[in-house]
């Protein structure tokens, strides 16, 4: 058996070892932190439960080929709750509850918004035709630049209106500005203001509408928990506070890896879950790579980061499952975030409020609140741990404010706060950049590292840094795709890859 080593048990790494292993390869997992998941992780502040990141799971169906494909059903080791509303929207003078149910969502577009519910008919039949297109683009390698003259890939380049922006492109449906943020404030999901971020993501609303938003009961983290128990059910090791060092490398040939304690490990082939920059930083030697040395990886565009709280209350909250508060100027909160570099004055806010889908986050009668506001990443050279209590009492007032809720403050049991300093000192993200590169045309497709890494032999990276991109879907995306790549060197039969299922109609 070949022995495959994966460095970092985020759920990318944990994707492509589960396929590996039921494969018949020799399969080991080195995490550093003692939890699988990375910032699909958990973890708990006394009986309170909490996902580290990733709260939203859209595109089920992926994940269950990928189990399926492993010999196994998700529906056995998880499960799925499907959110209605999906998220509720708060602006400054009005609410909008998102629902998947097409005709509901159309009605309360034409209350809130009279005309625009046209415009949502033609975002929904034009942005099926689109992800259509894009799909093969998503779910295969991209690395070659004669890959963009695949017939596939030539009939999708017309999708993704390369001339235009995210916003521009939402403003042929919608002519409110609150209905176009409505479906763009998805570009913080890459990291990106929706002035910059490429058109072609008008797919990830649309993905969100076609196919629902589901919850796990007892987190997402109960994802990748069940990949490292499918890995090992099939013979494979998964160890946790049992971090990587460096790559054990010969020229340009990675041979495997050392550990932190200094024990070598040999492998076959090695796959970097980690964050792609911080690996090619602190787990290359200096002189090894040309392309993604340390001088051309600060060149590199990085998304921005997130200011993170999770507060359990004695209380329950009236709240939807997801809340997305906007700031009263958005852009100029974007713009402050991306450009500027700075703390924003009046921060959108992300709230989840698991409790009310799930029991086993909070104690009866108890609430797990978690908070996010996107902030600038540590480019920006703030002092987070100066900075970090204010900027905490402005989210806190800013929730009073927008959400009525008073002095929720004084309800608090329990509270954990994460910088962008400590996603990077304390997660290892590079520059506190929690969705990592920036998908900028000039850094996806054939311009993102490449999941058969171009820089050292019998390497392989998944995860956000590499193709197609951030986000749960795609970061398990890039896991088929890496499988496949270690599969057809070995020719071997590859991980099939379904079709998009059709749209859901409610």
């Amino acid at each position: 058996m070949k022995k495959i080593i994966v460095i970092g048990a985020g759920p990318g790494g944990l994707a492509a070892a589960m396929l590996l292993a039921a494969r018949g390869y020799d399969v080991s997992v080195f995490e550093k932190k003692p939890y699988v998941g990375g910032r699909n992780g958990r973890f708990e502040l006394g009986e309170y439960r909490f996902d580290i990141g990733p709260t939203f799971l859209s595109m089920p169906h992926i994940i269950e080929e990928l189990f399926a494909a492993s010999g196994r059903n998700i529906h056995d080791y998880i499960q799925l709750v499907e959110l209605d509303p999906m998220y509720e929207l708060v602006f400054n003078d009005v609410k909008l509850a998102m629902t998947m149910n097409r005709e509901e969502m159309k009605k309360r577009i034409a209350t809130l918004f009279p005309g625009n519910e046209h415009g949502y008919e033609k975002f929904i039949n034009e942005n099926e035709r689109k992800l259509q297109a894009l799909a093969p683009i998503l779910q295969s390698k991209m690395d070659r630049l004669y890959h963009y003259l695949r017939p596939s890939v030539v009939k999708a380049l017309p999708q993704l209106t390369l001339s235009q922006t995210l916003y521009d492109v939402l403003s042929r449906y919608f002519d409110d500005e609150r209905l176009r943020l409505a479906f763009t404030f998805q570009a913080k999901y890459l990291g990106m203001s929706p002035w910059e971020c490429p058109g072609a993501f008008s797919i990830l609303s649309y993905m969100e509408h076609a196919y629902g938003i589901y919850h796990v009961i007892g987190g997402l983290s109960e994802i990748p928990k069940a990949m490292a128990r499918i890995v090992e059910e099939y013979g494979g090791r998964v160890y946790v506070n049992e971090g990587v060092r460096k790559l054990w490398i010969d020229g340009t040939t990675v041979k495997g890896v050392v550990l932190e304690n200094g024990e070598t490990v040999e492998a076959d082939e090695v796959i970097i879950n980690a964050d792609f920059a911080h690996a090619m930083t602190n787990l290359v030697d200096d002189g090894v790579l040309r392309k993604y040395r340390k001088e051309k990886l600060q060149s590199k565009k990085y998304s921005c980061s997130t200011f993170m709280m999770y507060v359990g209350v004695n209380k329950p909250v009236d709240l939807a499952h997801h809340t997305i508060i906007f700031a009263d100027d958005y852009k100029r909160n974007v713009d402050e975030i991306t450009k500027d570099k700075k703390i924003p004055d009046d921060p959108s806010i992300y709230v989840q409020n698991a409790a009310v889908t799930d029991r086993t986050v909070a104690p009866e009668g108890k609430s797990a609140l978690y908070i996010l506001a996107p902030v600038p990443n540590n480019t920006s050279g703030i002092d987070w741990e100066k900075e970090k209590e204010a900027f905490r009492q402005n989210i806190w007032d800013t929730l009073a404010k927008k959400l009525g809720w008073g002095r929720m403050e004084s309800y608090i049991e329990c509270e954990k706060i994460i910088t962008p300093s400590d996603w990077e000192n304390d997660m290892f993200v590079y520059e506190g950049a929690t969705f990592n590169l920036g998908h900028q045309l000039s850094q996806m497709m054939v311009f993102r590292p490449h999941n058969r890494f171009e820089e050292l032999r019998h390497c392989w990276l998944v995860g956000g840094g590499t193709h197609p991109g951030s986000g749960l879907p795609t970061i398990f995306e890039s896991a088929r795709i890496t499988a496949n790549g270690i599969l057809q060197a070995d020719r071997q039969p590859l991980i099939p890859v379904g079709p998009l299922p059709k749209r859901r109609e409610l």
